[in-house]
Formats: C-alpha cells, sequence, structure tokens
C-alpha cells in the first residue's frame, strides 16, 4: 500500500488520540474470526466453488473431517459462511460465503501479495548467502 493511502486509512480507522486498548481488541477480534491454519483456505475453497463438506475437505490438504467441521461451524456463528440444507432425498448442504464474507476480500488479498512478496524475499535473502 503506498504511503498516502496508509495514511488516509490510518486517520480513518485509527482514533485520536491513539487507543491502544481498543487496537489491540480490534486486532484480536479479526484474529478470532479469520485466523488460525483453516479458515482463510476454507474461505478460498468456498469461495472458488467448492460448495459441499467433501468437495471442501479435499481441497484443502491436510485438513481433517473433524477440524472441518469445527471451522465451518465457527465460521457460520460468525457470519462468514452460510449454511444451506436442502431438504431432498438424500438431503443436500451447501456452504456459501455470505456478503459480510467478501467484505474482506482485500485484506485477503493484500494477505497472499505479502505471502508472495515475503517467500520471493526470503528466497534472494537465502541465495545470497550462500
Amino acid at each position: 500500500m503506498e504511503n498516502k493511502k496508509r495514511l488516509k486509512l490510518a486517520k480513518e480507522v485509527l482514533s485520536d488520540p491513539r487507543n491502544p486498548k481498543e487496537e489491540v481488541q480490534a486486532l484480536q477480534d479479526t484474529i478470532y474470526a479469520i485466523g488460525g491454519k483453516w479458515k482463510l483456505p476454507i474461505i478460498n475453497s468456498i469461495c472458488n466453488g467448492n460448495k459441499r463438506f467433501r468437495e471442501i475437505e479435499r481441497s484443502i490438504p491436510g485438513i481433517t473431517t473433524r477440524m472441518l467441521s469445527r471451522e465451518l461451524r465457527e465460521m457460520e456463528a460468525n457470519l462468514i459462511i452460510k449454511r444451506t440444507v436442502t431438504d431432498t432425498i438424500p438431503v443436500v448442504v451447501e456452504y456459501s460465503p455470505t456478503e459480510y464474507c467478501y467484505t474482506f476480500g482485500d485484506i485477503i488479498l493484500e494477505m497472499i501479495k505479502w505471502g508472495k512478496e515475503h517467500r520471493e524475499r526470503i528466497k534472494k535473502d537465502l541465495s545470497s548467502e550462500l
């Protein structure tokens, strides 16, 4: 993010005078809602069109059935995803992102961008040491 945009965003988000307790609480709330090893990969999977439990599970290497189930329940409680049950035979359960979920799409894109840049920086640093 360029410096002008960062300063504008900081002015919009941060109180004057600064309130560190409020800022830490906001960070903790964010981490609670989308943090951990699995939530962002689950969101990514659902946003990429995987709607059924097994589709989501197969798209995320290493996640267990129990963990996926737990994370989906938490994400539903935090209004990030919506669970829809269709009363057919057999019953069909599908997950979809909510409009609220899309509100942090820019954050996820910035995290992906930062992660790619970080990986390149580390590779470059390691190769210069050799």
